[in-house]
């Protein structure tokens, strides 16, 4: 059977009712009303003026009913201490709870008792439940989207197939990104289609959004309902100032709570003469909490994926995102490997103010790491200062490939250092504004471990091998030898099967490594 959906009632009690705390009066008036919802206790709503205004002290607090509005709360002082947000009024109730308007009822916890000269008449509307074609597929359906995206634009069509006259849905939720601050999805009924954006951090000082509804609803508003096709509105936001010029008869802002208590939102926009039924309400206040979880796990999936490409990279993300997380795990391969350094940081972070140092860093990272992942490498490690990125490579003509793309991004590093006026080796640029950067930076091409490594409960997943450990002592010769770009032979054998002109590749001698058991032909670019 197929409940008929929410319903409201607003009666009189007949008679005095009288609320009790202990055996104190908070309120007694034979003009209580009595607001019958679907599912829900009884309430009693008593006359403002039959409660005496020293117990009550307003709170700031706010809780949203799509069906009677916004409730204003009061902290309630009785004998035995204050009850924090103990009594509540819906002080501009919506048109279908129009009743209880100017009067308060009290939680369980201050009235603990009443007494009622004429016993309220119990009534039950509709089933204790809802069940619907809609609620059905949220239920066995809904959970197998694996996008938020196709999530969104599969509840669009079905709320429009169970008759809810929703011509726009919004959900925005907020992410874990290092330069995105949330995502927003847009569902338009006439064109079925979703349209998503993004928000950096920077959103969250602008205006527009500080004197916002969603900026409200972040911080805990429970949400809001406003009918727009009414003279006076009690919430003036610019997004209702927008629709209602379209062509929205009413809105709602429900929030979407996730399990950490953070909230999200979703709203829609009504383009029905007579806005939104209690229904069809009801119904979507049913299936918010299952949207809720729904939305959550593909935002954490999301979330992990881009934690696991921030501080792993997007290829060895992937393959810890698949299960390859047992230690001692692994397999050779062969890549291109580079490796830089930062030049006399220890000293830079002496000297420097530790903001300024944090910015400095920050630039010699994103000079190092933008070339590297443009031309297809992947940045592994990021090891105090220093950097190591790989390019596995997959067959012959890819080896000379990767070779080809990591020496374009040493080279890039270069030009950009050069270009901002930190062109000398002392570091002392004096056309840039910024602490100029000195780096050295080291490439080399070889068979390494690629896998995890470390202890039961901490892994980390690297690359291991001689020829990682060559391509950090070449590295550091850049130091002794004062250049910033040093190529091993193998490196240099490889790029000589490219198109690139290799005359640039002068040979700086054999050189004895730390811990590397032959001499090592050391290049460096003309």
């Amino acid at each position: 059977m197929i409940s008929p959906g929410s319903r409201i009632e607003i009666e009189r009690q007949n008679g005095y009712v009288t609320a009790f705390h202990n055996q104190n009066v908070l309120a007694k008036s034979d003009q209580v009303a009595i607001p019958r919802e679907t599912r829900l206790p009884d309430c009693f709503y008593f006359p403002m003026q039959a409660v005496d205004p020293g117990i009550l002290e307003p709170s700031e607090f706010r809780t949203f009913c799509p069906f009677k509005g916004t409730a204003s709360y009061w902290h309630v002082n009785t004998p035995d201490g204050q009850i924090e947000n103990g009594a509540w009024s819906y002080l501009t109730p919506l048109t279908e709870s129009v009743g209880p308007e100017g009067r308060l009822s009290f939680a369980s916890s201050v009235a603990e008792r009443y007494e009622s000269e004429f016993p309220p008449q119990k009534k039950e509307l509709g089933e204790s439940h809802i069940n619907s074609p809609l609620s059905d597929w949220i239920l066995r359906e809904a959970g197998f989207y694996q996008t938020r995206h196709e999530l969104v634009q599969a509840i669009g069509r079905k709320f429009d197939e169970a008759g809810i006259a929703v011509y726009r849905m919004n959900v925005t939720i907020w992410s874990l990104h290092p330069q995105i601050a949330g995502a927003n999805f847009v569902w338009d009924r006439e064109s079925d289609e979703v349209s998503t954006s993004r928000a950096s951090y920077e959103i969250f000082d602008a205006p527009g959004y500080i004197n916002s509804l969603l900026n409200l609803m972040t911080k805990g508003l429970r949400g809001v309902r406003q009918p727009l096709n009414a003279g006076e509105t009690e919430f003036q936001f610019p997004i209702m100032e927008k629709l209602k010029k379209e062509r929205a008869t009413d809105y709602v802002a429900m929030p979407l709570r996730f399990s950490d208590g953070q909230f999200h939102s979703l709203t829609l926009a009504c383009d029905h003469e007579n806005g939104f039924t209690i229904a069809n309400l009801g119904l979507i206040f049913e299936c918010v909490g299952v949207i809720s979880k729904y939305l959550e796990v593909l935002t954490l999936r999301n979330n992990i994926i881009t934690l696991l490409d921030t501080y792993l990279g997007k290829r060895t993300g992937e393959k810890v995102l698949n299960g390859d997380i047992r230690r001692g795990k692994g397999e050779d391969i062969h890549a291109v490997i580079l490796f830089s350094d930062l030049r006399n940081s220890t000293k830079l972070a002496e000297e420097m103010p530790r903001n300024e140092y944090l910015k400095l860093l920050d630039h010699y990272f994103e000079t190092v790491l933008s070339p590297i992942s443009e031309n297809g490498g992947e940045v592994l490690k990021l090891i105090g200062n220093a950097v190591l990125a790989i390019s596995p490579v997959s067959s012959g003509s890819d080896n000379v490939t990767q070779a080809e793309n990591a020496l374009s991004s040493a080279q890039s590093v270069i030009d950009t250092i050069n270009n901002s006026g930190s062109n000398n080796g002392n570091g002392n640029g004096e056309n840039s504004n910024e602490k100029p950067i000195n780096l050295g930076i080291s490439l080399h091409v070889g068979e390494v471990t690629y896998g995890n490594v470390g202890g039961e409960d901490r892994l980390d997943f690297t690359v291991v091998g001689p020829a990682v450990n060559l391509a950090s002592k070449l590295e550091e010769l850049c130091k002794t030898t004062g250049n910033r770009i040093l190529l091993s032979q193998d490196f240099k054998q490889t790029v000589e099967g490219s198109s690139k002109d290799i005359s640039q590749f002068v040979s700086f001698g054999k050189f004895d490594l730390a811990d590397i058991s032959k001499a090592q032909e050391v290049y460096s670019l003309g």
